[in-house]
């Protein structure tokens, strides 16, 4: 119990000082989000009325609060560019962004894990070397160009794979999955080839301790000893970087997004620069941030699940 106490704070800290970082970002840009709203030819009646309308005539650090309050009240302001809440801007396009990120990490997790068994299993034969060297590959080609080249080798190819927008899971399942699955290739490759890698080193290192070749020689199966005992204490350094790659995941999105013209939201955010409309951009950067601590508490828990140490330390 102390460890969760502990790492929520930890979390509380990591997010006021992520929200600090945001606040203090967007006082310093250049550009007047009134100004934006209204035009050059405001009057400056106009001018001051709406900024304290929208409360920037009071104290920055008033602003903060009032900025920390309505991210917990879901109240970001509204919208420069849309005319409309930023929350709702946010809700309408986040199940997109979400099913685009799990997507992706069912792909990681059923093809990496694996393959991290399967050349472990083989160490140092051809096909070891061959995929290793395929993932060495996979972390060196950018994303967009991984999207392209899926675009224009099998979204060309193939008529259920769509190369642009988005069919909702409501309206057609099949068309969701295709609209969604050279996103979710696309984003999962590079993650692919660093999460494999470390499962594999992962179990490469336990499968050379004691408790392992007692278990052999206890006359146990390979597939036992294998999936029983070696891949769960394997786990803890892969779940590390499992947190570390769902927080990529989302990155990911806002570049992918925009490759394949989904309405999510990243590309909403890429939207919001453009028109520089700052209560959008700090609303998303906010959430983002919030998922992104959350998940990296959540696996801090995980951690005490599959090694029980890790609590008794504490």
């Amino acid at each position: 119990m102390t460890y969760i106490i502990r790492r929520f704070i930890l979390l509380f800290v990591t997010l006021i000082f992520i929200s600090v970082i945001t606040f203090l970002v967007f006082q310093i840009l250049p550009g007047d989000p009134v100004r934006t709203i209204l035009g050059p030819e405001a009057e400056e009646v106009q001018v001051e009325t709406l900024r304290r309308q929208m409360g920037l005539d009071k104290p920055a650090h008033v602003q903060y609060l009032n900025l920390v309050q309505g991210f917990f009240q879901g109240d970001m302001g509204d919208s420069i560019r849309f005319s409309r809440p930023v929350t709702s801007l946010i809700m309408e396009r986040l199940p997109i962004t979400i099913s685009l990120a799990m997507f992706s990490l069912i792909i990681v997790i059923f093809v990496a894990i694996p393959l991290g068994i399967f050349t472990a299993r083989r160490e140092n034969k051809w096909s070891d070397f061959l995929l290793s060297s395929f993932t060495q590959l996979g972390m060196a080609i950018p994303t967009f160009f991984v999207g392209m080249m899926l675009i224009l080798f099998i979204g060309m190819t193939f008529s259920f794979f769509s190369t642009g927008g988005y069919v909702p899971w409501s309206e057609s399942v099949a068309g969701a999955i295709g609209s969604l699955a050279l996103p979710a290739l696309t984003i999962a490759l590079p993650q692919i080839a660093i999460s494999f890698r470390y499962a594999r080193n992962a179990i490469l290192e336990q499968s050379k301790l004691d408790y392992v070749r007692t278990a052999r020689g206890k006359g146990l199966t390979e597939a036992v000893v294998v999936y029983k005992h070696v891949l769960k204490n394997s786990m803890i350094p892969v779940l590390t970087v499992f947190g570390l790659i769902l927080a990529e995941v989302i990155a990911g999105t806002i570049v992918v997004e925009q490759v394949f013209s989904l309405p999510g939201i990243g590309r909403l955010l890429i939207t919001a620069v453009s028109y520089r409309d700052f209560p959008v951009v700090q609303g998303i950067v906010l959430y983002i941030a919030f998922v992104v601590v959350l998940i990296n508490f959540i696996v801090d828990i995980l951690y005490t699940v599959l090694d029980p140490r890790i609590r008794l330390k504490e």
